[in-house]
């Protein structure tokens, strides 16, 4: 018989440089939010000389600013483990008693999105937080009773990127709550700095900070985008990356030197072509590029609020100045 022959693609073999952990893994590793370190290290360091579980923390902010890291660090620093869920997740009541069952003395639980918990498994939670403990219904009916189960003592970290949609029972019961902000052009050059040496990347102070400047203030987009600029030099310009390269890489994504994308700019257009500029409801700009309005608030929005191209007024979005300014128009 014939003996077969197989040709091996390289792109079976697995790329070494994505299983090195890009997430700090520590409160001195990680960049930026100082205030909120130096608090977390007081949180943590009491904690630890009491020889007790860490209080409950709540995370706020927009995505990709390091509210899953902080978690994974608070794990890694009180020497436990770390549990991972989200809120949409957890749909019953049962489901949250598993889990938290299942946790040793001293272990995070995290809670992504902890905002989109149901009323129902949140009344649960609030005596678990307080007295780690649960009252669980048996049977049903006449046979109905309520059986107390404890359990062991634990943090819950919550991250929600809509701290107003957390209910205030549930938001009150945290001991340590912050908000992580934007992180400055600077920080973030730093960052992407710190990950260039993780992937083995040589990059110049200016090209990295020409990926900072184009990041959105946000250390997972940056890191996203130096990735994209290494596979593209790598390509393109045998692994040379310079000031030239990464404008040409990022181009490529149609992210210009403000870091707005395709969308955004789209947004700025059919608010100035299609409503002279706004005012203009969320409604009505979600309807004209085919995107959901909670979308627009929680993504596109706050970017370009931060950076001054549009505006909230009592009678919508409005573009301003700087908005016009930045497509090449003039505001009538």
């Amino acid at each position: 018989m014939a003996k077969k022959s197989y040709i091996e693609s390289s792109l079976v073999n697995e790329d070494p440089v994505f299983e090195v952990p890009l997430r700090p893994q520590s409160l001195a590793d990680f960049l930026g939010q100082k205030p909120i370190i130096d608090r977390l290290e007081v949180f943590v360091g009491a904690a630890k000389q009491r020889g007790e579980s860490l209080g409950h923390c709540l995370f706020s902010g927009p995505p990709g600013l390091g509210k899953t890291t902080l978690a994974n660090i608070l794990a890694k620093a009180m020497n436990t483990n770390l549990v991972v869920t989200s809120g949409p997740a957890i749909e019953r009541a049962g489901d949250l008693a598993g889990l938290l069952t299942g946790l040793k003395e001293g272990d995070v639980l995290f809670i992504d999105e902890i905002h989109s918990l149901s009323r129902v498994v949140e009344e649960y939670l609030y005596q678990a937080m307080e007295d780690f403990s649960l009252d669980i219904m048996i049977d049903s009916g006449p046979n109905a009773r309520s059986v107390r189960v404890d359990i062991k003592p634990f943090t819950l970290a919550g991250a929600t990127t809509r701290l107003g949609l957390l209910s205030e029972p549930l938001r009150t019961r945290f001991g340590f709550t912050c908000r992580l902000e934007y992180y400055d052009p600077e920080t973030l050059n730093k960052i992407i700095q710190r990950t260039a040496r993780l992937l083995n990347v040589k990059i110049d102070i200016e090209s990295s900070m020409n990926i900072a400047k184009r990041s959105r203030g946000t250390p997972r987009v940056a890191n996203h985008l130096l990735r994209w600029v290494r596979d593209f030099a790598q390509i393109k310009y045998n692994n040379q990356i310079d000031k030239n390269v990464v404008d040409q890489a990022l181009n490529m994504l149609s992210i210009d030197e403000k870091g707005l994308d395709e969308m955004d700019l789209k947004l700025l257009q059919i608010m100035i072509d299609h409503y002279q500029g706004g005012p203009v409801g969320i409604h009505a700009i979600a309807a004209s590029i085919g995107e959901e309005a909670t979308t627009i608030e929680d993504v596109y929005e706050p970017y370009l609020i931060m950076n001054g191209l549009i505006k909230r007024t009592p009678r919508g979005r409005e573009v301003t100045h700087l908005g016009y300014s930045h497509l090449g128009k003039k505001k009538e």
